[in-house]
């Protein structure tokens, strides 16, 4: 299969990252305290660019994991990350993280088929077996995005994380390589 056709959909296209392109985007997502409370179940933390950008190198130097950005296709907008992480084995198990930068550009499809140009990757060309993500309990939007991929619930770690006054559960769902053959 064309690489190049498995990283394009109808919205949305997925491009490498290039650390001085895209770390201010990082560091001006950052800024919204929903992004960082649906994105991530640490205490909200401003980082400087400097940062994202070590972090980015860090990461790209460790050959752990595969990282790209989502444009689209009407506007040629940058507006979300997407990436596969933590290989297990040889290339077996995957995980895969997802972001859309402003909230603007959330409910639109993109985050969906992003994530079905990352799962055409990492199960076309990476040959990988089973992808997994997080999620939790207080974002159903997300859950009925990945939901409607293809991810199936795998587990629940119960009251993970204390926010907005209660417990609140972290959902794993996985995805494994036949089950996308499937669709």
């Amino acid at each position: 299969m064309d690489q190049k056709l498995i990283l394009r959909g109808e919205k949305v296209h997925l491009i490498p990252f290039d650390i001085k392109r895209d770390a201010e985007k990082f560091v001006n997502w950052r800024r919204n305290s929903e992004y960082l409370r649906l994105m991530d179940g640490s205490h909200a933390v401003q980082f400087s660019k400097e940062k994202i950008k070590h972090w980015l190198e860090e990461d790209a130097e460790s050959n752990t994991f595969v990282f790209f950005m989502i444009k689209t296709n009407s506007e040629e907008r940058i507006i979300g990350e997407i990436g596969l992480s933590d290989f297990d084995g040889k290339f077996v198990n995957a995980f895969v993280g997802i972001s859309i930068g402003d909230p603007s550009d959330w409910g639109h499809g993109y985050g969906s088929e992003a994530m079905r140009l990352i799962l055409n990757y990492g199960f076309y060309v990476m040959n990988l077996h089973h992808i997994s993500l997080t999620v939790f309990e207080y974002n159903p939007r997300a859950i009925r995005s990945y939901e409607k991929v293809g991810f199936k619930h795998e587990g629940i770690q119960r009251q993970f994380l204390n926010r907005d006054g209660r417990r609140w559960d972290m959902y794993r769902m996985g995805i494994l390589q036949t089950e996308w053959e499937i669709k």
